[in-house]
């Protein structure tokens, strides 16, 4: 497994996030530098271990960021979102900080 990240510690709950979402795959919590009203990051809790970035995804692992994208998305129908932008950054030089897939949720819509 590869160094443990800001993210497994999240997800493993060393330390505290803000938690919009959660069940047996995925995690959502508030990210701690918005860059909209709505701000969330979308992480598995499985299989994540093995893949840092898009870039790393394998057959084993190929199904992990469909799989946030459908959480993204039952989260915004959930929460009445009409409108959102859904982002992979990959690598450092494609602006990705923490080495542990996750998927940004930004909407203009704020949630509580």
């Amino acid at each position: 497994m590869a160094e443990r990240t800001l993210f497994h510690k999240i997800r493993d709950r060393e330390i505290p996030a803000t938690v919009v979402y959660e069940d047996d795959d995925v995690l959502a919590f508030k990210d701690i530098h918005p860059k909209a009203p709505t701000h969330l990051l979308f992480i598995a809790k499985k299989d994540a271990d093995f893949v840092p970035s898009i870039d790393d995804l394998s057959e084993k692992t190929a199904h992990v960021p469909l799989l946030l994208i459908r959480k993204a998305q039952q989260f915004a129908k959930e929460h009445d979102i009409s409108g959102y932008q859904l982002r992979f950054h990959v690598g450092k030089g494609g602006g990705q900080e923490v080495f542990y897939l996750h998927l940004h949720f930004l909407s203009e819509q704020k949630i509580d």
